[in-house]
């Protein structure tokens, strides 16, 4: 399960040391760790990251294959996380430790800034090849941190990028060494984290307004 500490300035949100499925208890507990980061009154960053192999396999499948009555509810909770961190009114950067895929991927890309480990882990949107399409929400919100060509890229053809084509690619901005990756992380938003919350909220919500209509919109059955 996620947990949160703080580092000064900036907080960690450690998503796990499993796969990192976003289960319904697993989503109410990030938005609950959330709510704590938002509610810290002096100036904050957010780097997010995982432990061990994983940073998210995203959609927690078996979970849905015990309650399919509660897909659209599901989805739409998802859609909410990607939403909020989309538009979280500090600085953020996903420290992508390990594999992260489908809809953990698209986790990562809702942040400000990512960094990924160097030498081991994939970046993939797999859905091509599982034969789940994106929802229009998940669309708008790869393609608005993407450009076309790499949206095309990894969209449509299920690879797996390692750290080193994921930055060639621009699916991630850096990438580092294992034992310097939160470090790098922090590193890069510290600076950040007293910039004035309302205004940076706003410029995100306007910048990604597409995606985060999308997003908040109802989730409907396909």
């Amino acid at each position: 399960m996620p947990e949160l500490r703080r580092e000064d300035t900036v907080f960690v949100l450690e998503l796990g040391d499993d796969e990192n499925r976003f289960s319904p208890d697993w989503l109410k507990q990030a938005h609950a760790l959330l709510d704590e980061l938002v509610d810290h009154p002096g100036p904050a960053a957010l780097v997010t990251t995982g432990k061990g192999k994983f940073f998210s396999n995203g959609l927690d499948l078996e979970w849905l294959g015990g309650n399919p009555d509660q897909l659209m509810s599901y989805v739409t909770e998802v859609h909410g996380l990607f939403a909020r961190v989309l538009t979280l009114p500090v600085p953020t950067i996903a420290a992508v430790n390990g594999h992260a895929f489908g809809a953990g991927a698209m986790l990562a890309m809702a942040h400000d800034f990512r960094v990924m480990r160097e030498d081991r882990g994939y970046f993939c949107f797999p859905e091509a090849d599982i034969n789940i399409p994106f929802t229009p929400g998940m669309a708008a919100l790869i393609q608005g941190k993407l450009t076309p060509a790499a949206a095309v890229a990894s969209m449509t053809t299920g690879r797996r990028f390692g750290g080193p084509e994921a930055r060639e690619l621009g699916l991630v901005d850096a990438v580092a060494d294992e034992d310097a990756l939160l470090a790098t992380a922090a590193e890069w938003v510290r600076p950040l984290a007293g910039k004035d919350r309302p205004t940076l909220s706003a410029i995100k919500s306007t910048m990604f307004a597409p995606a985060v209509t999308a997003l908040r919109a109802p989730a409907e059955s396909r």
